[in-house]
């Protein structure tokens, strides 16, 4: 059983005056007599006095109230059961009496002392807490055990955070690097420096050494005494850089900034200490996943010297990692390229992806928000327009293809919020293109119809005669198409590959086109181009197609009637020779094996007969009667 204290300790604390030995030596020893298990518990008897606190595994916190001796019963007030007699032979293996000065004693004896060092000095709760223990140390679930306690659930979460903080800055009180490790008062009061050293020399982790190490650069910037110690910390970060695989690739660069800033304040030079920061990142394979895991305030000196590691390719190198940035990230890369004077290349390349729609949804994202910006207003102007709302929504529907999870999309959100934003786009803009912007956003995947209805409001506001286009669209969209399920998956499947492969594909064919020179004459640009239209143009349809559908299982079948999902037995009466035809979906059609699409001549001819019924059907420009002899659910493999 876990104690709050030493039970020797107890032994040796002398009962007060004010509190009456239960037992007296006597007593004891009979009680033990009768039961010799109880010999080891003898200074535990003793400790039982009348009006001492106890805590039971069962019962909870209490106070001992009588001793009936002739009984040989505890009478013991537990706060949820007040009154309660127990055999002291019984409970002293579950029960801890508690010691007058323990604090959750003095909660009760003295409430306005312990009110006081809970609201102005926990540090000083804490450390009376800890003396309880053997050797002044407890663990953290011990001390929380204590003062959920004392404090209450609800009441402790908060209060136990502030003092986490409060004693990581005492001198006085040593801090666990882990929730099984100790608090404990030191014997003389410790700088925080020293405990930094004294924790980092205690660790074996590679990301704990990493983030004391930072701690110390500071300290080692004020204190000269420091020094000798840091040149261990930096022998042993070093190892940590080169062998530790605790820490990614981003980790491993800061930690050799970390060190390099160490070598600095005790005066090594940080390029005679390998692993260099340069030779971390020459593999320009990893470079876009080290930028993305670094901290924000880390990104600059990361792209500064990506310059200093590639002097010849590190622009292309920082508008590669432009492309897929995000984010902070993303304002690093831009302000970098303009401070280095690459302010033409930047616009070049943003108005050439644009083109491409190659503009990632995090980067178009940065553009909207910045597109207002003095500072980058030569670079975003030109870019401002209807082409960046179609960049936008050919984003957020490759966006919202690729992640089928209900998380936001920022870019999604400023188009939603900013209600300048459109305007501002669309302020150049032909009453044609803003047409095609209207069809694109009405077949878009990536909003919901009250999210369109907003957007396409904001449009029409602007070209009133687009009205027209949403009207035509409204109309069209209820004309369901009743579709098998396989079918439909077919044509989900062509639209998937077309958004993920096809014209990514074609857009990069498109980009490598452009690099050969002269358009006017590039024959490859001109299919790669030609290739664009086809695929665009296959993508509307699909688009149109899906939104219309409406999916049939056809589990259940009505064979009153010809029906969808059925099929029909045709007998000629003048022959008696049959023919049979399954009745499917929309897109389902297969001559060889007689399936046939309900929109199809024959398939609307046959819709609604029943049985008997004689019908009129068109074969080879040629009409010819057959009688229906049979209806059945269709039961074939699409």
């Amino acid at each position: 059983m876990k104690t709050f204290g030493s039970q020797r300790a107890y032994a040796r604390r002398k009962p007060t005056s004010t509190l009456l030995l239960i037992m007296d030596e006597k007593a004891v020893k009979d009680l033990i007599e009768k039961n010799p298990l109880l010999r080891g518990s003898k200074d535990k008897l003793a400790e039982m006095q009348v009006g001492a606190y106890c805590i039971h595994q069962s019962w909870g916190f209490g106070q001992i109230k009588e001793y009936r001796e002739d009984e040989n019963r505890l009478v013991i007030d537990f706060d949820e059961k007040p009154g309660h007699s127990m055999d002291p032979a019984f409970c002293v293996n579950t029960m801890e009496v508690l010691p007058a000065d323990h604090v959750l004693s003095r909660q009760r004896s003295q409430p306005e002392e312990i009110d006081e060092l809970v609201k102005k000095d926990p540090v000083e709760l804490v450390i009376q807490t800890l003396a309880h223990y053997p050797n002044r140390a407890a663990t953290v679930l011990e001390l929380e055990s204590v003062y959920t306690r004392l404090l209450g659930k609800t009441r402790f979460r908060k209060w136990w955070t502030s003092t986490k903080k409060a004693l990581a800055n005492d001198p006085r009180v040593g801090i666990p690097l882990r929730r099984t490790e100790c608090y404990f008062v030191r014997e003389e009061p410790m700088g925080p420096d020293e405990e930094i050293l004294e924790n980092y020399a205690n660790t074996k982790s590679a990301k704990r050494k990493l983030k004391l190490a930072k701690e110390l650069v500071e300290f080692g910037k004020a204190q000269e005494e420091l020094h000798n110690d840091l040149k261990g910390v930096i022998n042993d970060l070093n190892n940590v850089i080169k062998e530790s695989h605790q820490i990614n690739p981003s980790e491993r660069l800061e930690a050799a900034w970390v060190r390099n800033d160490l070598c600095r304040i005790v005066g090594i030079d940080p390029h005679t200490v390998e692993p260099t920061s340069r030779q971390l990142i020459e593999d320009r394979t990893r470079l876009e996943s080290i930028g993305e895991g670094l901290p924000v305030v880390l990104q600059k000196r990361f792209i500064k010297l990506i310059k200093e590691t590639f002097p010849g390719e590190w622009k292309g190198i920082v508008m590669d990692l432009l492309k897929n940035s995000e984010g902070k990230f993303t304002t690093e890369c831009v302000n970098f390229l303009i401070e280095n004077d690459c302010s033409n290349e930047l616009k070049s390349t943003l108005g050439r992806w644009l083109t491409e729609q190659n503009l990632r949804a995090p980067v178009l994202h940065w553009i909207c928000k910045n597109r207002s910006s003095r500072k980058y207003a030569a670079v975003l102007q030109p870019l401002v327009g209807p082409k960046l709302l179609f960049g936008i929504l050919f984003a957020l529907e490759n966006t919202a293809l690729q992640h089928t999870s209900t998380r936001k999309i920022p870019l999604a959100e400023v188009l939603m919020d900013d209600r300048d934003l459109i305007p501002d786009l669309l302020a150049s803009s032909d009453l044609e293109t803003a047409r095609d912007l209207t069809n694109s956003l009405m077949l878009n995947q990536a909003f919901d119809d009250l999210s369109k209805k907003s957007l396409l409001a904001r449009i029409i506001r602007l070209f009133p005669s687009v009205q027209s286009v949403v009207a035509g669209a409204a109309q069209e969209k209820e004309e369901r198409l009743v579709v098998s399920r396989p079918s439909y998956n077919r044509r989900r499947e062509e639209y998937d590959l077309l958004i993920t492969e096809k014209i990514p594909e074609n857009s990069k064919a498109i980009a490598a086109a452009m690099e050969h020179g002269d358009l006017r004459e590039n024959s490859e640009y001109k299919m790669a181009k030609q290739d664009q239209q086809m695929l665009m143009a296959r993508k509307m349809q699909l688009e149109l197609d899906l939104a219309k559908a409406e999916v049939a299982e056809f589990g259940e079948v009505d064979t009153e009637a010809v029906n969808i999902g059925t099929t029909v037995e045709l007998e000629d009466p003048k022959t008696s020779e049959s023919a049979t035809y399954h009745i499917m979906g929309a897109w389902d059609g297969d001559v060889d094996r007689n399936i046939i699409s309900y929109q199809t001549p024959l398939g609307q001819s046959l819709l609604n007969h029943k049985v008997g019924d004689t019908v009129t059907l068109k074969v080879e420009n040629n009409e010819e009667v057959w009688t229906i002899k049979s209806i059945r659910k269709a039961e074939i493999e699409l």
